[in-house]
C-alpha cells in the first residue's frame, strides 16, 4: 500500500482508513515508543504508578477564566495547584521541588483575548529556573512576540498553545472575539523568540465533529514546531457540553495520519485529554498504527499492543510535550 494524499485521505470512509492502518504504513522507522504519566492525573497500571508530585501543573489564574469555553468551563483548571501572584508561584514550586517534583506546567485560565496573563510572573519563572533547575513548560494562549522573548529569556523548556484551525469554533466554543490569524501569528511571535513551542491540535471540539483540525495542521506547518500533540475533545461533568459526544477513535486516527502526512520526521503525540475507558483503549491502538511517537496515559490495552508489537519503550513522570527532547536522545 502507499501512502495517500492529504485530501484523500480527508474523504476517506473509515473502513477503507482501518485497512490503510493495519498495513503497517503510517509506523515510525525508530521501533519505539514514548510513554508519560506526570503527576497531575492518577495513573496505574501493570506497567507504571505516577507519581504525585513529580510533574505538577499551576495555574496562575486559580479557578477563574474570563472565557468559560463550552467545552472546559473553567474545570480544568479546579485540578491545578493555585498561584495567583509571582511570590506564591516561586514558593509553590520551592515547595514542589522539596517533595521531589522535576518540573511544573505553568497554565492558567485565558483573559477575554485569549491569552493568558503570565506577564507578572516571568520574572518568578527565571527564579524558578536558575535556582531550582525544575523543567518548565508554560501554557501561553495567543501570544505576542515581547512575552514570548521574555519567556525565552526567563529559561522556559517550552511553550504549549492549542491551534484552532476554524473562526466558527473560535467564536462558538471558545466565546473568543478571535481569528485563526491570531494563532498564526502567536505561532510566529514564538518561532521568531526562538523558543521551543509544542502546538496542540484538539480534534472534535466542534461538538465532536472534525472542523479545522486539518487547517489547524496547515498553520502549524508554515511554523517550526518541536513537536506536535494531538488532543481530542472528551466531555466534562459541568460544562456546557457534557452531553456532546466526542469524536470517534477513527477521527482522531485520521488527523494523526494527516500529522503524519505533513510531519514525517516531527515527533508525534497523542496528548493526555481525549476520552477514556473503552474509547480510549481503541483510540490509542488506532494512534500507535497511525505513527504517533509518544502517547500521554496510555490505556494498558495500548501498552500490551506495542509490547506484542515489538516496540521498545519506557514510562516517563515528564508531560508528554517532552517528547521533543526524548525524541532526539
Amino acid at each position: 500500500m502507499t501512502k495517500p494524499s492529504l485530501e484523500s485521505l480527508w474523504q476517506m470512509p473509515a473502513e477503507e482508513l482501518s485497512k490503510l492502518l493495519d498495513s503497517g504504513i503510517f509506523l515510525p522507522k525508530t521501533g519505539k515508543i514514548h510513554f508519560y504519566a506526570p503527576s497531575f492525573i492518577h495513573y496505574k497500571t501493570n506497567y507504571f504508578c505516577s507519581a504525585i508530585q513529580d510533574f505538577p501543573t499551576i495555574s496562575v489564574t486559580g479557578k477563574g477564566c474570563a472565557l468559560n469555553c463550552k467545552h472546559c468551563g473553567g474545570k480544568v483548571l479546579e485540578t491545578m495547584h493555585p498561584a495567583k501572584t509571582s511570590e506564591k508561584l516561586y514558593n509553590l514550586c520551592v515547595k514542589l521541588k522539596k517533595e521531589g517534583a522535576l518540573g511544573c506546567l505553568i497554565s492558567g485560565g485565558c483573559l477575554p483575548d485569549g491569552s493568558v496573563p503570565l506577564d507578572n510572573f516571568i520574572d518568578a519563572i527565571e527564579k524558578i529556573k536558575k535556582e531550582l533547575k525544575l523543567t518548565v513548560f508554560v501554557h501561553v494562549g495567543i501570544i505576542s512576540y515581547e512575552r514570548a522573548k521574555r519567556l525565552k529569556e526567563a529559561g522556559v523548556d517550552a511553550a504549549l498553545i492549542d491551534i484552532i484551525g476554524d473562526g466558527e469554533t473560535i467564536r462558538e466554543i471558545y466565546k473568543l472575539n478571535t481569528t485563526t490569524k491570531d494563532y498564526e501569528n502567536s505561532l510566529k511571535a514564538l518561532s521568531q523568540a526562538d523558543l521551543n513551542f509544542v502546538p496542540h491540535v484538539i480534534v472534535g471540539l466542534h461538538y465532536g465533529n472534525l472542523k479545522g483540525e486539518l487547517n489547524a495542521l496547515r498553520i502549524i506547518s508554515k511554523h517550526k514546531p518541536k513537536a506536535i500533540v494531538i488532543i481530542a475533545f472528551m466531555p466534562i461533568h459541568g460544562t456546557e457540553m457534557e452531553k456532546t459526544e466526542p469524536p470517534k477513535p477513527m477521527d482522531i486516527a485520521k488527523v494523526i495520519v494527516a500529522a503524519r502526512l505533513m510531519f514525517p520526521e516531527k515527533p508525534i503525540v497523542l496528548g493526555c485529554m481525549r476520552p477514556k475507558g473503552k474509547h480510549r483503549a481503541l483510540t490509542d491502538i488506532l494512534a500507535i498504527k497511525a505513527g504517533v511517537n509518544a502517547i500521554a496515559f496510555p490505556s494498558e490495552e495500548a501498552v500490551k499492543y506495542a509490547e506484542k508489537s515489538g516496540y521498545a519503550f519506557r514510562f516517563s513522570p515528564f508531560c508528554c510535550s517532552q517528547i521533543h527532547k526524548d525524541f532526539y536522545t
